[in-house]
């Protein structure tokens, strides 16, 4: 996994509550396992219209097109539990989900696969949407090390995260890497085993 440190980039502004994971990612872009490839259908339904030409949809204009940063109503994430649906924003460049508040799930398989997803309050929520909804301005940096973000006028706000959860972040680690982070305690193991009960 990709290290996680800052990102600055476009911002953009989806201010609909109860977004699920079949409208991040529609249920028939799931017959595949691999993690790319799957931004073309992120918010297909929303992106595209029946023939799939291109809707009015935020994603759809530029600068948006390459937005890093969603700023997005509250209970972002929430439906079946689909891993897809992360997997499409990272393959799509989103780094950084904002909202008062996730859905359980999809909150903690952002962290899994490289996204950061940051609770702030409503009025919060308010100012940064404020931020991007500034076409060619609304460029937001996020120091997940600092713990801050900072909007195009300069100002700032303060986000908690678990600490377990940033250092994870921080240096690259999803489940398979920190396993391999005690890839000595397992093979001194494995050796004592071997050697204690042969018959194994």
């Amino acid at each position: 996994m990709e290290k996680y440190t800052t990102v600055t980039g476009i911002a953009a502004s989806l201010p609909l509550a109860n977004i699920d994971t079949d409208m991040i990612i529609p249920a028939h872009y799931l017959k595949t396992i691999k993690r790319t490839g799957l931004g073309e259908g992120l918010f297909a339904n929303l992106r595209f219209d029946k023939d799939g030409k291109p809707n009015d949809f935020i994603l759809n204009k530029p600068p948006y097109d390459q937005a890093k940063i969603l700023v997005t109503g509250e209970n972002f994430g929430c439906g079946s539990s689909r891993e897809h649906a992360p997997w499409a924003l990272l393959d799509a460049g989103i780094r950084v989900v904002i909202s008062t508040s996730f859905a359980d799930i999809f909150y903690n398989n952002c962290f899994k696969n490289g996204i950061l997803p940051i609770k702030v309050s409503g009025w919060e929520l308010e100012q940064l949407r404020d931020d991007a909804e500034r076409g060619d301005s609304a460029r937001i940096s996020v120091d997940l090390e600092k713990q801050t973000i900072s909007g195009p006028d300069g100002g700032s706000i303060a986000f908690e995260i678990d600490p377990f959860r940033r250092h994870c972040l921080l240096n690259g680690l999803d489940d398979i890497g920190l396993t391999l982070e005690e890839v000595n305690k397992i093979d001194d193991f494995e050796l004592k085993r071997q050697l204690s009960q042969p018959w194994l």
